[in-house]
């Protein structure tokens, strides 16, 4: 079996809504991030039956989770938000794999692959997946505005919350930073940091919130459950921004290396590259003989080419979007890997037009 589908329209959407519908006890995979996150809540919310996996440490969906499938004996597999998935993975599950993603297109045999890459951009799969349940605008509203889109349904988002996302933001990243929906999304990003166990409470939790308001105002114990954790996390993320604000400079790039208990490689990237639109951000985090990367870029500069040039030779691995993209590379390479990137950085500058 073999389906791939991009360039996706309403009747992709009902063909989704038909495969959630048609299945008893779907195993929903997710990636680690609000937009994989926002994607589950959406399915699951509507479906109200299965069980929600978060895959963390990997943009693969490796074959360890083959266990976790036959563990579970579901009906159905829905995969969202992971930009590959290991053919291991899909020839040892026997029931059919719908998978829904945004990032580069992949061939692949085995599943109903709906992505929504189209001319080197696809909109979130939280996106996707709000026009597939056709309700919770809140939620899916978080989903991309962490993934800093501001998809079409913006405007209904706005006029039903004009205080979370008031009619004038529109730009993503002041969208993410500025506003009460930035928030949410913050939220909902921190909490699937730390153990599996406290994540996947947290989660269930979110499955059950009503409103965003809920949530933002702690109103009832279990949104305050998720505030309390929430504020912890918080506390060390900011302890990591103030190191990394310490020794900004006219640098075209901003270096940022760190070690924590906790990844916040992506959440950093963002919020330095909000701060400094005109850098290169690189922010990496050392574990297991590994350095976790994180690269981001205005739209100025295709971060994703950079690093594709700058893997050449390097124990490692990564990619992403245009202006997005995450890598991992080995420790002994890391040092060489800096240096390809600004070696690449500054050859994109010397092609820049002269204005």
């Amino acid at each position: 079996m073999f389906f791939i589908f991009n360039m996706l329209t309403e009747k992709h959407y009902n063909e989704i809504r038909e495969e959630l519908d048609s299945c008893k006890r779907p195993l929903f995979f997710f990636d680690d991030d609000p937009d994989g996150l926002c994607s589950f809540i959406l399915l699951y919310r509507y479906k109200r039956e299965g069980k929600g996996v978060v895959v963390k440490s990997s943009p693969e969906l490796k074959p360890i989770f083959i266990k976790t499938v036959e563990d579970y004996s579901p009906d159905k597999v829905f995969i969202v938000d992971k930009p590959m998935v290991s053919p291991d993975f899909i020839d040892a599950v026997k029931v059919p794999i719908i998978w829904i993603d945004h990032h580069n297109i992949i061939k692949n045999s085995g599943t109903k692959y709906y992505n929504s890459r189209k001319d080197g951009f696809g909109e979130p799969a939280s996106c996707i997946c709000y026009r597939v349940v056709k309700q919770d605008l809140w939620i899916a509203a978080c989903g991309a505005v962490a993934d800093w889109s501001l998809p079409d349904f913006s405007a209904k988002f706005s006029k039903e919350y004009p205080d979370l996302l008031p009619a004038k933001i529109t730009k993503p990243e002041k969208a993410l930073y500025e506003t009460k929906l930035g928030e949410l999304v913050r939220i909902l990003s921190f909490i699937l940091k730390g153990k599996i166990s406290d994540v996947l409470s947290c989660v269930k939790i979110l499955t059950r919130i009503k409103t965003p308001y809920e949530l933002l105002n702690g109103e009832t114990a279990q949104a305050r459950f998720i505030i309390k954790r929430f504020k912890k996390i918080e506390e060390e993320y900011e302890i990591m921004l103030k190191k990394a604000l310490k020794n900004i400079d006219d640098d075209k790039m901003i270096l940022f290396i760190y070690s924590n208990r906790m990844s916040f490689t992506g959440d950093l990237s963002n919020e330095l590259l909000y701060r400094f639109p005109k850098k290169l951000i690189l922010v990496a985090r050392e574990k297991g003989g590994e350095m976790k990367c994180s690269l981001r870029s205005s739209d100025h500069l295709s971060v994703s080419n950079i690093l594709k040039k700058a893997l050449v030779g390097i124990d490692g691995y990564g990619g992403g979007h245009e202006y997005a993209c995450g890598a991992c590379i080995k420790n002994k390479d890391f040092e060489k890997f800096v240096e390809n990137i600004r070696k690449e950085l500054q050859i994109s500058q010397e092609k820049k037009p002269a204005k």
